[in-house]
């Protein structure tokens, strides 16, 4: 007698809580950001001891112009080494990232899991109307994860 391959009946409330569950509903709302006219020093202070790898950039409006990241940081103390310039001049605006990837806060959390595996990023904004609202992280997404699994 042949064994046959049976994986059994899908259920249809999993599906559905799989659709609901939205980066919005895992995102960080309270952000640490930067100002694009604040020094490199300043923003590296507040990396260690907030204990984080980076975060967006906001003007006085609250939009999002960037992101700073701790390998920005890196990249101008060693050019401001190499070169013999002095750390306290280098200010945000001229150093993050202007081109920012951000997200839909409406998206399936499951998809921005594959928008990480598919891009090198840590974490990407999300904005509303032109406004700075959260931020998504790997770590969020794992969590998201982790209450699929419990469910």
């Amino acid at each position: 007698m042949a064994i046959k391959s049976f994986t059994g009946r899908r259920s249809p409330q999993r599906e559905q809580l799989n659709e609901k569950i939205k980066v919005s509903d895992y995102m960080s709302r309270k952000l640490i950001t930067f100002h694009p006219d604040q020094s490199i020093i300043e923003v590296i202070q507040i990396l260690l001891n907030k204990n984080i790898s980076g975060g967006p950039v906001v003007n006085d409006e609250n939009e999002l112009v960037g992101i700073i990241s701790e390998g920005d940081c890196l990249k101008e103390i060693s050019y401001c080494r190499y070169h013999n310039y002095p750390m306290e001049d280098l200010r945000v605006k001229d150093h993050m990232i202007k081109r920012v990837i951000t997200i839909d806060g409406d998206m399936n959390v499951l998809d921005a899991a594959n928008k990480f595996l598919n891009s090198r990023h840590r974490r990407f904004p999300i904005v509303s109307d032109g406004k700075l609202i959260g931020q998504i992280s790997q770590r969020d997404v794992l969590q998201a994860a982790m209450q699929l699994i419990r469910t």
